[in-house]
């Protein structure tokens, strides 16, 4: 693809663009012949002595190298502006928590505690008020009552689910967006995210939505067919259903997985294009094609190391809780000490469980991210739309195209770049116009 824009670097009019190999220089013009003695130089020679070789002066304008040299893609923010190696995406996951963590962790982060407090007091809370009521029934009424205590605890805790669902939306569509603007070396405030996401929170609570609930059907399904076996069976019956149940769990985990991969960079689209959901689950579907073990392995990779660190964190506290509850009450009696150890070691174990997971939603989020863009550079060609993009905004052009967008959503007219302000040459910023700086 050409550039209209015709970009070069200050004091170099031919230096190449990415890719781009720098033409062959033409042989220089034969020098002229040395006047004898007493003889004067022929005009010709004092022209050709006068002016430098084409040669000699392409040389000078080639900031890059001599003939034949590669120049390198550029590298505004996060990293390099072509298709990334599988050990860059990885390492670039950590680096979008890093280079921004004020936004990153300390949203994510407060998003946890969020839902600490909502589960506790919705859990808790029910639970007092529902087997209080239980405990002063009268004896006759006492069966009613309980029957019904179980089910406000049920119900109250769905609420803490439901709110997990759309937080988790949130943070991941959130991520999504810095991970895009740290690309384009922007870095931008929770109020710039959350201007970028505006139109988009339905789309993705929806898809968390639907995510949640095929899981509950699957798991659902598997329960189901099991207490069937385990209560219409008798004897070699028994174990028969059992054996469909788990044979069944493991086909249900083995397309779970299938079909995770295959739509895990739906949220990718619906907030960097902008695309309705069913259009965002073709887009999913169709990127991942031809690169399913590589998406499986970015998304599977992360996901073990956040477990495993989550483990090494909060396993020296649930060690260190057993000691002291053996010091504390070496006969195994329960009082106030032992209460006390107990509550300050499952406090503590929920605090460090609550960092370690608001990094990795950070580094989960952003990893997959990657991926989608990855994955649009080998296809589409989308490395070369963000130089273009990094360029026109270099020069200080103002009201530019969305580079995110699709080729198809680029020929609408109107289609400008979210958030995007006019700025001076050399100067980046978020949308919100307070919150972004440019990345060192």
């Amino acid at each position: 693809m050409t550039d209209p824009n015709d970009w070069a670097a200050p004091g170099a009019q031919d230096a190449p663009r990415w890719g781009e190999r720098v033409p062959s220089a033409p042989p220089a013009p034969p020098s002229a012949p040395t006047a004898g003695p007493g003889q004067q130089p022929s005009a010709s020679g004092q022209q050709a002595a006068q002016q430098p070789s084409a040669y000699g002066q392409q040389a000078a304008q080639q900031p890059y190298g001599g003939p034949g040299a590669w120049t390198p893609p550029p590298r505004p923010g996060l990293l390099p502006l072509r298709p990334f190696t599988f050990g860059e995406i990885l390492s670039a996951s950590f680096q979008v928590f890093r280079r921004n963590p004020r936004t990153t962790f300390g949203t994510a982060l407060l998003a946890q505690v969020v839902l600490l407090v909502v589960t506790v007091g919705a859990a808790g809370g029910s639970a007092f008020f529902a087997f209080s009521r239980v405990e002063s029934a009268l004896p006759e009424d006492r069966d009613a009552v309980a029957a019904g205590a179980v089910a406000t605890v049920v119900l109250a805790t769905l609420v803490p689910v439901l709110l997990t669902v759309v937080v988790s939306a949130l943070l991941q569509g959130l991520f999504v967006l810095e991970t895009s603007r740290q690309l384009l070396g922007e870095r931008l405030r929770l109020g710039g995210l959350w201007t970028l996401a505006r139109g988009r929170i339905g789309a993705l609570t929806g898809w968390s939505a639907l995510l949640t609930l095929a899981y509950l059907v699957a798991a659902g399904l598997v329960v189901g067919v099991v207490a069937i076996g385990v209560v219409v069976g008798t004897g070699p019956s028994i174990g028969v259903g059992i054996g469909v149940g788990v044979l069944l769990g493991l086909g249900l985990l083995v397309l779970g997985v299938w079909l995770t991969i295959k739509l895990s960079l739906v949220p990718s689209a619906l907030m960097l294009e902008r695309m309705p959901l069913r259009a965002a689950v073709a887009r999913s579907w169709s990127l991942v094609r031809g690169s399913f073990w590589r998406t499986f392995g970015v998304v599977a990779l992360v996901f073990v190391m956040i477990q495993i660190a989550t483990q090494v964190v909060t396993a020296p506290f649930s060690l260190l809780f057993g000691v002291f509850g053996s010091l504390i009450s070496p006969t195994g009696d329960v009082d106030g000490s032992a209460i006390a150890v107990a509550a300050v070691a499952y406090v503590l174990t929920i605090a460090v469980s609550a960092v370690v997971t608001a990094i990795g939603s950070v580094v989960q989020a952003a990893s997959v991210g990657l991926v989608y863009v990855d994955r649009r550079m080998r296809t589409e060609g989308l490395d070369l739309e963000l130089v273009r993009h990094v360029e026109a905004r270099g020069r200080g052009q103002v009201d530019l195209p969305d580079p995110w967008r699709s080729p198809q959503q680029q020929q609408q007219p109107g289609q400008q770049f979210p958030g995007h302000h006019p700025q001076q040459p050399g100067q980046q910023h978020g949308p919100d116009g307070q919150g972004g700086a440019p990345l060192q």
